[in-house]
């Protein structure tokens, strides 16, 4: 009872103690909010991250940094070789790395698109969700600063927990695994809060493309950070090579 106290006293939910559950951890804002969201409703986090080829490889360092913060039981980065593929701005030099105006971001699917990425990481997850006999599998998708990925929306998480349950041995005996996107309905500045009141290290998370020193700051994915810290009046911790007049 010691522990369940314990539990109470940080507002974890007494009957998640024992639960597992496998956190797709890129090293950005989202998939780390989210990691902590499931942390403090109790469940032991098992943490997977991936190396698929992508320019901005700085990501991973931060990821490993996530995993330590939030306890991992365990932190495996997956190697995949997407970059073979290519078709994406994040993975080959072929397509160049756009910068839009913050109003026009998710207008169109942009270039650092990487075809079918959250479902073959999704996949893998569920692989390692059954083999350590875990409750979720937890994804940093959100949909409501929308950056124009088709596979962040909910009814893609709709159709992948559809697939899930169809799928595995846990589906069919009744004991689906939860493909949870916590942060799924959160505007970037409500991402923001919560993870300043969960303690979620930002110093230590990495959201822009091109993976330099510093962060470029002209990026659709700066533009969304910054944007999400300037609405949640909160000051963003890492450093920019450059800002827009806005922030």
């Amino acid at each position: 009872m010691d522990k369940a106290r314990e539990c109470q006293k940080h507002g974890k939910a007494f009957g998640n103690m024992g639960k597992k559950a496998v956190c797709l951890i890129s090293g950005g804002i989202d998939s780390a909010v989210s990691t902590f969201i499931v942390k403090d409703k109790g469940y032991e986090i098992y943490a997977l991250s991936f190396d698929y080829g992508q320019h901005h490889s700085k990501e991973l360092s931060c990821a490993e940094h996530i995993a330590k913060a939030a306890d991992a039981q365990r932190h495996i980065i997956f190697p995949l070789e997407l970059h073979r593929f290519g078709g994406s701005a994040l993975v080959d030099d072929l397509s160049p790395i756009e910068n839009h105006d913050i109003n026009d971001i998710g207008r169109t699917i942009p270039s650092t698109y990487v075809p079918a990425r959250n479902t073959v990481f999704l996949s893998i997850g569920l692989a390692h969700a059954e083999t350590l006999d875990a409750d979720a599998v937890v994804i940093g998708a959100t949909a409501a600063d929308y950056a124009g990925y088709p596979d962040c929306r909910p009814e893609y998480i709709q159709a992948y927990q559809q697939m899930a349950d169809l799928a595995t041995k846990r589906g069919v005996e009744g004991r689906s695994v939860t493909i949870d996107a916590p942060v799924l309905a959160l505007s970037k500045a409500e991402i923001i809060r919560t993870g300043l009141k969960l303690n979620v290290p930002f110093a230590s998370t990495w959201s822009c493309y091109r993976g330099q020193q510093q962060a470029c700051g002209t990026c659709d994915s700066c533009l969304l950070r910054l944007k999400g810290f300037k609405e949640a009046n909160a000051k963003d911790p890492i450093q920019y090579a450059a800002l827009p007049d806005w922030y």
